[in-house]
């Protein structure tokens, strides 16, 4: 018969080993998946640390951006982890993505293709389970004012109103939109109406003089621009 694994506390660990004490003093970028994700949870479950509990999550999971995109039932099976566990887990990923978003705003930096707009909001749209539509204001440089969240649809679509999208992006004067949306099926391709709602609002821009230069659809991992396939 196998011996069994003595328990013993992270409380009872030698102090340099503790994941807690050693991000604040030695920092948090020199820990561990594992050990940050702990000092999250905090507590584990009965003979298992919070060290132990993280570990089997990153098993389980294998990376943080599956942590963020897991249903509840996703979670059944790993013991100790409760809904107070699994709200922090999630609101962490979520604070780490947000804080991506509120880093460009105040960077402001230049768009120049789809690309740079898909390394700023896909990490966070991609995983998404309903439709948000997202307008990018622009300055005659081509430079970042603001990034505005429009409306959050149902799990098939959002139906943003063209003009408080114009409104918002004259309030801030904005040169040009950049607007942004997610599918959650994964498939980045437009829909009819994508397509239509995109005519219509490039429309509109020519008329109010705020000319929309993309609309770009987020999948999963991939994207469709309007632009670069020459529909704007």
């Amino acid at each position: 018969m196998g011996k069994t694994r003595k328990f013993i506390s992270i409380n009872n660990w030698p102090l340099e080993d503790r994941p807690r004490e050693k991000l604040l003093k030695n920092g948090e970028h020199t820990l561990s998946n594992s050990e940050l994700l702990a000092i999250i949870l905090g507590t584990g479950a009965r003979e298992e640390s919070a060290m132990d509990l993280a570990r089997a999550i990153l098993r389980k999971f294998k990376a943080f951006r599956n942590i963020g995109q897991a249903d509840l039932d996703c979670w059944r099976g790993l013991r100790g982890l409760g809904n107070a566990k699994l709200a922090r887990i999630k609101a962490a990923i979520e604070i780490g993505k947000r804080f991506r978003e509120e880093e460009i705003k105040e960077d402001r930096p230049k768009i120049g293709s789809s690309e740079d707009i898909t390394e700023i909001l896909m990490p966070r749209m991609q995983d998404l389970k309903k439709e948000v539509f997202k307008v990018l204001l622009l300055n005659s440089e081509n430079r970042i004012i603001d990034i505005l969240e429009a409306e959050e649809g149902t799990v098939n679509q959002a139906k943003p109103i063209i003009r408080e999208i114009f409104q918002k992006a004259m309030q801030h004067s904005a040169s040009f939109i950049i607007c942004v949306h997610n599918h959650p099926s994964g498939n980045p391709s437009p829909s009819q109406e994508d397509r239509e709602f995109t005519q219509a609002l490039v429309q509109a821009g020519d008329i109010l003089l705020v000319k929309c230069l993309d609309h770009i659809i987020i999948g999963n991992g991939n994207y469709f621009s309007f632009c670069d396939e020459g529909l704007i």
